[in-house]
């Protein structure tokens, strides 16, 4: 049962100091203090902890801005008006502030990644277009070898398909190197032209 005490009273039989109020802890962390720093630390970071937390809903980084908030608020106490707001406001719009922070650069460096996956990205692949695009390109080559002289075609089909260097359709033809030459050129100049290729 709750019980009404005098305040004449309460304030005897205390037995603990009033607490100091954040404004007037952070005058005194200014001032470089650094047991009012702890006493404002205990009042303040599980608030800021909580705002922060909020925003980023990831508690090992919650934690870390938390800590980076009150990195800064010892550096910059000496910063801290009065007269444009209390101390809480001024350390949870720090902490908003650097939470913010963190989610953009955190949205940025996703958005990056996506951006570099979705370069990286192949093509999908059209295994059917792809074995229709090469039946049809055999298809014109051999229309277009049709075409040549049976020396041109031989000399083609040794070296392109057979693997053969000049000296070994040579001798494979039994005729000089020099016509193996001439038959080659002149059969890939008129299978470029029977398939349309520009040079």
């Amino acid at each position: 049962m709750l019980a009404l005490v005098d305040s004449d009273t309460e304030r005897w039989s205390s037995s603990e100091p009033a607490q100091a109020s954040p404004d007037d802890l952070l005058a005194r962390v200014a001032s470089g203090d650094q047991a009012a720093f702890a006493d404002l630390y205990d009042v303040l970071s599980g608030r800021v902890l909580g705002l922060v937390t909020r925003l980023l809903r990831d508690r090992a980084q919650s934690e870390e801005v938390t800590q980076e908030v009150f990195l800064e608020v010892w550096q910059q106490a000496t910063r801290f008006d009065r007269k444009r707001g209390t101390a809480s406001s001024w350390v949870l719009t720090m902490a908003h502030r650097r939470a913010v922070d963190r989610v953009r650069a955190s949205q940025a460096s996703h958005d990056r990644d996506t951006k570099i996956g979705i370069r990286d990205l192949e093509a999908g692949f059209d295994q059917v277009s792809e074995s229709v695009e090469i039946r049809i390109e055999h298809e014109r080559v051999g229309r277009a070898l049709a075409k040549l002289t049976e020396f041109q075609r031989q000399a083609v089909q040794l070296a392109y398909y057979g693997g053969f260097s000049h000296s070994e359709m040579a001798e494979h033809l039994g005729v000089p190197i020099g016509t193996v030459k001439t038959r080659l050129r002149d059969g890939m100049i008129r299978l470029r032209d029977e398939m349309g290729v520009t040079s």
